[in-house]
């Protein structure tokens, strides 16, 4: 069961990437704004469902979510719905209201410990489902690029920024201790390809959505498409991964060389004309370091 609420919630992001139900939900929302409202109150019940399933559901669990999951409805609620062009305070505001609670992991102790894991995976598709309504639906901002690959280009860039990107990954990954020695596969061929499918939907598009489609494209129309705040988003990239393990707080090691992973990531992102070309480099970089060090 809690696999088939994980494939619901992923199936509902991938949703997302069909246009024609864009432009439905946009003309749905420039005619009834009212009805971005509903966002929450549905995700806060899908959430409230899962943690029936695990044994943690509590009253005051489920009202932190439906917290949780209003704030930045009202922050982008107070923006406007319609096409934006330029993103204002509290278009920011709300990025950081859905990514910085999950991040700090706040009402982890409301969360009994076996069921931390699932109901963190939950909250955080919730997120990327309430993102992608609030800004690409409501708000409809250019440069989500939240669709299929749309020309040969986006296949070919993945393979071109992982060509340049592991190497400089490893030169500089396992001097600082960060990556052991490359060893050859000890997996089953088929348990590698599910791997890359598994890490391909379930950490590197969602990852990308947030930080490349959301931060990096909403930075870009703010400031400017230059290297400055490409760095930048790189760099808000990294800083996310100083509190992942294995390595201690502060895990400086893993935040340098998310760092750079996401410079390349924002690059293939820019060049490209989907968000699935920078995640299946993301996948490809996570992949290796999973199976081959």
């Amino acid at each position: 069961m809690q696999t088939g609420v994980l494939a619901l919630l992923l199936a509902g992001v991938f949703g997302f990437f069909s246009v024609s139900l864009q432009g439905r939900l946009r003309s749905v929302l420039e005619r009834r704004p009212w009805l971005v409202w509903i966002a929450p109150l549905l995700l806060t019940g899908v959430f409230a469902g899962a943690s029936f399933l695990v044994a943690a559901f509590s009253p005051a669990l489920t009202l932190g979510v439906l917290a949780y999951s209003t704030a930045p409805v009202l922050c982008i609620y107070r923006a406007g719905a319609g096409a934006a062009k330029k993103p204002g305070l509290l278009d920011f505001a709300a990025i950081l209201l859905l990514w910085m609670p999950i991040e700090a992991g706040l009402g982890a102790s409301l969360v009994p410990r076996p069921a931390q894991g699932f109901l963190h995976s939950v909250l955080y598709g919730i997120a990327i489902l309430l993102g992608l309504s609030l800004f690409l639906c409501f708000r409809s901002f250019p440069g989500m690029k939240c669709n299929l690959p749309r020309c040969r280009r986006d296949w070919w860039l993945p393979l071109a920024g992982f060509a340049a990107l592991a190497p400089v990954l490893m030169v500089i990954g396992i001097p600082i201790g960060f990556l052991s020695l490359p060893h050859w596969p000890v997996r089953s061929a088929g348990a590698m390809a599910a791997g890359f499918g598994i890490i391909f939907s379930a950490t590197a598009v969602p990852e990308e959505i947030l930080f490349r489609a959301l931060i990096q494209n909403l930075l870009m129309l703010r400031f400017g498409a230059t290297g400055r705040t490409l760095i930048l988003a790189s760099v808000i990239f990294g800083l996310a991964h100083i509190d992942n393990g294995p390595q201690g707080f502060p895990n400086w090691r893993y935040a340098i060389l998310a760092t750079i992973a996401g410079w390349a990531y924002g690059k293939v992102f820019q060049k490209s004309s989907t968000v699935f070309s920078s995640a299946g480099l993301h996948a490809m970089v996570d992949w290796t370091k999973h199976f081959i060090f």
